[in-house]
């Protein structure tokens, strides 16, 4: 059979098992197995335990778990509020100062939690009711949120930019400072819609908030300092030569915990258990999945489908801007239905050799790739973020939600139009700190 055909059975077979309900780590196996027996035997299944452990024996992957462990242990305490708190204290004054608290405490927390959906709780909790109360619309209080917990898998330490380094075997320390810019920007974006949908309400008391003391705003800054350092001092450690990324984020769990236990009073062994067996369940999820992608991957390579659509691409006579726009709509789509791991685990083998022949720079094509996976955090049907939006604040309904966050994936766009316009946004950063790549 050709393979472009049989790929394109591949794909229908995956997107019905993955569509049944099954877990995309179980589903992956499922696929991969039933067409290596079909097309290679009995005899290919004798090499599945062997791929799919294989693909676990790689040192980075150390650094999920322990980045997970820091998101953990910041989500189980007050830090979230209090990060909240501070910057509302400090940028009160600003006109629409509120609303740029929030998407800033959203990116800090993102960043140093790395989960989406712990970000829309722990800020959302305090940010969407004291929004309301003042009178911001519901849409800017709810939709500034959602935008705001996608942020944690881009901006650094991000475990999606390992996923994706590690499955296509790219520069992890590179790949997170590829998202620094193009997380200030999205921040930027996000900030300057909130702030023109708040003065377009007509309300001017929403653009300046309450007066705090100099007393109460250092009064704060004890509980929240101390998790900002340990972030610059990760990034530090790992891009001034000190340490690897899985070293650091060892390092960065254990500082966390203890940040945790001495200033949130996080002693107890029963909430201490909780940091652990949660960030135990989501690893293994995490490493499944990774391990069935592996095992996926050599199907697709087995079967000869990999290299035919990556042939097949170099022989069309298509400008590589319109195949970078087919890309986009196909991992938008894709992101709409499956988590981001997945869907980069899934693309990746796939779209990597696309990419390259096509002249794109593989780092800038991570960024692309995660803010389209942030597109599909706030789109239905699988928006994660709206339904947990929808939790803390179920008076809003979910169609408010949803078209409240609308601008800010209109945000997301433009900024991977700006990225495709001036890539140098995504790639001047890691060749300025670690040197041009070859």
């Amino acid at each position: 059979m050709d393979p472009l055909y049989l790929g394109a059975i591949v794909a229908i077979a995956t997107i019905l098992v993955l569509f049944s309900g099954v877990s995309v780590g179980l589903g992956l196996l499922i696929v991969s197995g039933g067409f290596l027996v079909i097309f290679d035997g009995m005899r290919s299944l004798e090499l599945m335990p062997e791929i799919l452990f294989g693909k676990l024996d790689n040192f980075a992957l150390l650094s999920i778990p322990m980045f997970i462990i820091m998101g953990s242990s910041i989500s189980s305490t007050r830090a979230g509020a209090d990060l909240y708190e501070a910057l509302e204290r400090w940028l009160t004054r600003i006109p629409g100062g509120l609303v740029i608290s929030n998407l800033g405490a959203c990116a800090l927390f993102a960043a140093m939690s790395g989960s989406s959906p712990a970000t829309c709780a722990a800020i959302g909790k305090m940010g969407i009711p004291e929004m309301r109360k003042r009178g911001y619309p519901d849409g800017v209080a709810a939709g500034s949120i959602a935008a705001g917990g996608t942020l944690g898998i881009l901006i650094p330490p991000s475990v999606t930019m390992i996923v994706y380094g590690i499955a296509t075997e790219t520069s992890i320390g590179r790949l997170f400072l590829a998202g620094v810019i193009p997380g200030l920007l999205l921040v930027g974006l996000f900030m300057a819609w909130s702030l023109y949908a708040t003065w377009k309400s007509g309300d001017p008391n929403l653009l300046n908030g309450r007066s705090y003391t100099w007393r109460e705003r250092f009064e704060v800054l004890p509980r929240v300092l101390p998790f900002l350092a340990i972030i610059l001092g990760v990034l530090y450690a790992m891009y001034g030569g000190i340490a690897t990324p899985s070293e650091t984020a060892a390092v960065g769990a254990l500082l966390c915990l203890i940040i945790a236990v001495v200033i949130y009073k996080l002693w107890h062994p029963r909430d201490l258990w909780v940091v652990l067996r949660d960030s135990t369940r989501e690893s293994v999820m995490i490493l499944f999945i990774i391990a069935a992608a592996g095992v996926f991957s050599y199907m697709l390579s087995s079967l000869y489908i990999t290299q035919s659509i990556a042939e097949w691409i170099g022989t069309l006579e298509v400008n590589r801007w319109v195949l970078m726009g087919a890309v986009n709509v196909f991992l938008l789509i894709a992101g709409f239905f499956l988590p981001p791991v997945a869907v980069i685990l899934m693309a990746a083998p796939i779209l990597l050799p696309i990419i390259i022949t096509a002249g794109f720079d593989p780092i800038w094509f991570a960024v692309i790739l995660t803010i389209n996976m942030e597109i599909g955090l706030i789109s239905p049907p699988v928006g994660l973020n709206l339904y947990v939006i929808s939790g803390i604040a179920p008076d809003i309904s979910l169609k408010t939600i949803l078209l409240g966050s609308l601008p800010y994936v209109a945000c997301m766009v433009l900024a991977i139009v700006l990225l495709c316009l001036f890539p140098g946004l995504a790639t001047w950063l890691p060749d300025a700190v670690m040197g041009a790549r070859l």
